[in-house]
């Protein structure tokens, strides 16, 4: 059939197509048919190879489907009549995955015990009942350890929970294996600064932050008869403080620590330290430099509000204070907590005191279970966005107008640290950073090690309950 033009009907040019595709008999009658048999030899490989990898590109994804079970969910759900569209808010809302059991321990422990529903303002010490000069926040990070107190008229000493069962069970793990020599004439050092580290840590943190802490505290404490008497003697004063290498962390006093932090701070001419500028140190914040420690002691860096912890920095050296750290916004139903720069003089800045301290503040914090850590900088304070880079934290935002300092708006940046980030490099990278790349891949082996052996215990025990309970079950039988 043809048109009165003699044009061929599109019957024919479709009988003519079949035909040429029957009379393929080679790759040039392929590039022929499409028209590609003249262009470069480059050109039509590339074009070749471009069909061949869409085609094992199609295949896969039909294999995969298959193998997968797609095409039978899909049968499935036309015969139940089931909807395969893409689920509403609601439903993935409630798919969401829950939370691990300790986060959710460890949440409602720190509402109850940090902030009790009829609670005033006025912290009280949970063991004698009387009015503490720490905030509940700041006494829960701070190192566990046996106290002496006084109940009607009687001196008791008081055992933090499971301390003594965790010093033993320490004691006897670092006899099996130390993390260095002994010294002459004192065969049990290292088993005693491993334990006491390990039972201070507290039952409520994590069983790899006690062993990493552990082992650094056992290794400075080995290292000579000296270090062994010196952190002996400042176990025996100070039980409760963080200790690092470089530096240690106490609870913020007045007593102790008002005076030497003022001076640090102040700008004046300090010991060693040459006069500088103070607005390096207060020009970012809304509080500062103070004419004298009275201003000082009346602000709020010794002011906590019941939701705030305060550290001082000490130089492990020169037993001097740098700066002091303070915590805010604590959140333990979100597990949300944030950090403030710290406040130290301008020398101390990214120095790895200044890093050791915040590591020290950091590893405690996702110890105890908190999901996310944020650091709130001022846009301008060029300085400061520095610390939040060298800790590994996540620019996640800015906010503009966010504050009035100084009677002046700030726009301020936000940083974060997840607890998933902190196991997965940022604590490795720090921990290198701090201690070197041998006592990283040490420390990491050792976490590695212990948690096998954790493991394997656990897996006894549910073997061993399960035998008793088969066992109970028979004599039931029996009788």
């Amino acid at each position: 059939m043809s048109t009165g033009n003699n044009d061929p009907s599109d019957l024919d040019k479709l009988r003519d197509a079949l035909a040429s595709l029957t009379s393929i008999s080679s790759t040039d009658d392929v590039l022929a048919a499409f028209g590609l048999l003249d262009m470069p030899a480059a050109q039509k490989y590339g074009i070749m190879f471009g069909f061949l990898t869409f085609a094992l590109t199609v295949g896969a994804v039909l294999a995969l489907l298959t193998l997968g079970g797609s095409w039978k969910r899909i049968e499935e759900q036309a015969r139940s009549g089931e909807s395969v569209s893409a689920p509403d808010a609601v439903t993935q809302r409630k798919r969401r995955a829950l939370l691990l059991e300790r986060l959710l321990e460890m949440r409602e422990w720190m509402t109850e015990t940090n902030y009790p529903e009829k609670s005033n303002g006025n912290d009280k010490d949970e063991k004698n009942g009387t009015k503490s000069k720490f905030s509940a926040l700041t006494r829960m990070l701070m190192m566990v350890t046996p106290e002496e107190v006084e109940q009607k008229g009687k001196k008791k000493i008081i055992f933090p929970e499971n301390y003594e069962e965790e010093y033993k069970a320490a004691y006897r793990r670092c006899q099996d294996k130390t993390g260095g020599p002994i010294l002459g004439g004192r065969p049990n050092h290292r088993f005693e600064a491993y334990a006491r580290a390990f039972a201070s840590c507290g039952t409520r943190t994590s069983l790899p932050y006690r062993w990493s802490y552990s082992r650094m505290y056992e290794s400075l404490a080995g290292k000579s008869h000296e270090s062994d008497d010196h952190y002996s003697t400042l176990f025996q004063k100070r039980p409760r403080d963080i200790i690092g290498r470089t530096v240690r962390l106490e609870a913020l006093e007045e007593d102790r620590h008002l005076n030497n932090l003022w001076e640090t701070t102040s700008g004046k001419p300090f010991k060693e330290n040459k006069a500088y500028n103070p607005d390096e140190v207060w020009g970012f914040l809304d509080y500062g430099p103070f004419p004298n420690a009275k201003f000082m002691l009346e602000s709020p860096v010794f002011q906590l509000q019941h939701d705030q912890a305060a550290f001082a920095i000490i130089e492990s050296v020169t037993d001097r204070i740098l700066g002091v750290i303070h915590l805010t916004k604590d959140d333990p139903k979100n597990l949300n907590i944030q950090m403030e720069l710290p406040i130290i003089k301008p020398t101390s800045e990214g120095t790895v005191e200044q890093i050791e301290a915040c590591f020290l503040l950091l590893d405690r914090l996702f110890a105890f279970g908190y999901r996310r850590v944020q650091l709130c900088v001022d846009t301008q304070d060029v300085v400061g966005k520095r610390l939040p880079q060298r800790l590994g934290f996540t620019q996640e935002g800015q906010i503009p107008k966010h504050m009035i300092v100084k009677e002046a708006n700030r726009d301020s940046i936000i940083y974060g640290m997840l607890n998933s980030d902190w196991d997965k490099g940022a604590r490795a990278f720090l921990f290198k950073k701090l201690h070197g790349a041998a006592a990283q891949k040490t420390d990491a082996a050792i976490v590695a090690k212990e948690q096998a052996v954790e493991e394997q215990a656990e897996q006894l025990k549910e073997k061993k309950l399960a035998e008793e309970k088969a066992n109970d079950g028979e004599n039931d039988v029996k009788n």
